[in-house]
């Protein structure tokens, strides 16, 4: 159930609060004498649950489609250019060998 006045661009840390807030909330509802009103409390929490768990997944799902995207463009990248990806990787793998060399001495 989506809510339409929500925004679908919400940052981990919005995302985060959000599921704190939720537990917090069944806490309560936990150490709370059952009442009248359990059943609604429930179907709340249920329903919460149910919109943050399908905002985490469009969120992994957007994550996902950049994570491709930018693969798929370097691996183009190092295709149209391989010797040039190899220096940048030799380069690269030189100086983190000098600088954990440094370290570990």
């Amino acid at each position: 159930m989506k809510n339409p006045s929500e925004s679908t661009a919400q940052t981990p840390k919005e995302l985060l609060r959000d599921l704190h807030a939720l537990v917090a909330d069944a806490e309560k509802m936990m150490s709370a004498s059952i009442s009248e009103h359990t059943d609604d409390a429930v179907g709340a929490l249920r329903a919460r649950y149910e919109a943050t768990q399908e905002r985490l997944g469009e969120l992994y799902s957007g994550a996902r489609q950049k994570v491709v995207a930018g693969a798929k463009c370097t691996g183009e990248a190092i295709r149209e250019n391989p010797y040039q990806a190899m220096a940048v990787a030799l380069g690269i793998g030189l100086l983190a060998g000098v600088l954990l060399g440094r370290r570990s001495r």
